[in-house]
């Protein structure tokens, strides 16, 4: 495989690609000349560069722009190139599609890439071993108001077991009650959530055996029946399968201080809590496949920019 990346001319992809694997390709925009043409996108991702209202532009997986730089998304296609493939891949998969089926078609993506080698050797790199007692989901029913709030604040709420299953109850609970109008998302103290808890990677190795437990267990799939009745409020650091979840939201709301990022593709995976579907449905698949490729972490006011959320407010 070739890892440098490599400029690619549009007319190259009109037809059906059958070039050598490449981690990665890039489309200069400004130098572009096809008007309206249908690409035959390569299994890799595509990153347009320059004019974003040229007539393909539309067509790449992600668009350069601010924060977010071609060379940072170059260096974490280099060390992750599988995983970047599949994300690309599914992305444009599941544009349109039902939310529960793209919910099942993130989870296998996801799996396949729980059995690769660049998963197996960030495993193995790690060390982390968890020290914060369990965490807790804390629920109170207001009338016909649901307060949902994360309760792991030594842990800057990162996500065990426990609280994945308090999740998944409690938007049960909101989902299945029609008395519910309102569910309120939050995190106790001054981080909404710093995503999984880490020491639970890799518990389950058998990718398939880990798709049918998230199947029964992930928190989204109740979420997307419910979701048009979620308001979200984020403080502090809203990371990985955190911000998965917050973006289901209806409305969004975060402190000035609010910080965004998904880590994943560095950790050889994709974003495996229903962000994949949450994200692209709320700032669109360019800027979805941006912040995943890239890692970047993005302020309040980009975040305010991009749609990612609604508002800026005090706590």
């Amino acid at each position: 495989m070739t890892i440098a990346p490599f400029m690619i001319d549009p007319r190259d992809l009109l037809l059906p690609w059958s070039g050598d694997a490449m981690p990665i390709g890039v489309i200069d925009l400004d130098a572009a000349r096809d008007e309206g043409a249908t690409l035959a996108l390569p299994p890799f991702p595509l990153i347009g560069i320059g004019d974003p209202l040229h007539p393909i532009a539309w067509q790449m997986d992600a668009l350069i722009e601010a924060p977010v730089t071609l060379e940072a998304i170059l260096e974490a296609v280099r060390d992750q190139p599988a995983a970047a493939a599949v994300l690309v891949q599914l992305l444009r998969l599941i544009e349109g599609m039902e939310l529960q089926a793209a919910l099942v078609a993130e989870s296998m993506a996801y799996g396949l890439l729980q059995g690769s080698d660049g998963h197996a050797q960030w495993l193995a790199a790690q060390t982390v071993a968890s020290t914060a007692p369990p965490g807790r989901v804390v629920m109170e029913r207001r009338e016909k108001v649901l307060d949902i709030r994360l309760d792991r604040a030594a842990a800057h709420n990162a996500i065990d077991r426990i609280m994945r299953d308090g999740l998944r109850e409690a938007f049960e609970l909101a989902a299945l009650d029609p008395e519910i109008e309102r569910i309120t998302l939050r995190g106790a103290g001054k981080t909404f959530s710093l995503g999984a808890d880490l020491s639970e990677f890799g518990t389950t190795r058998d990718p398939a055996t880990a798709h049918a437990i998230r199947m029964q267990t992930l928190p989204a799939h109740v979420m997307a029946r419910c979701c048009h009745k979620l308001e979200v409020h984020v403080q502090g650091g809203c990371v990985g399968s955190g911000l998965e979840m917050a973006a289901f939201g209806r409305r969004i709301t975060a402190s000035p201080t609010a910080w965004f990022h998904l880590p994943e593709l560095a950790m050889g995976v994709i974003p495996g809590a229903g962000g994949c579907v949450s994200l692209s449905r709320r700032i669109g698949r360019q800027r979805a496949a941006l912040m995943m490729l890239s890692g970047k972490r993005i302020n309040a006011r980009i975040a305010l920019d991009w749609g990612l959320i609604d508002a800026i407010v005090d706590d």
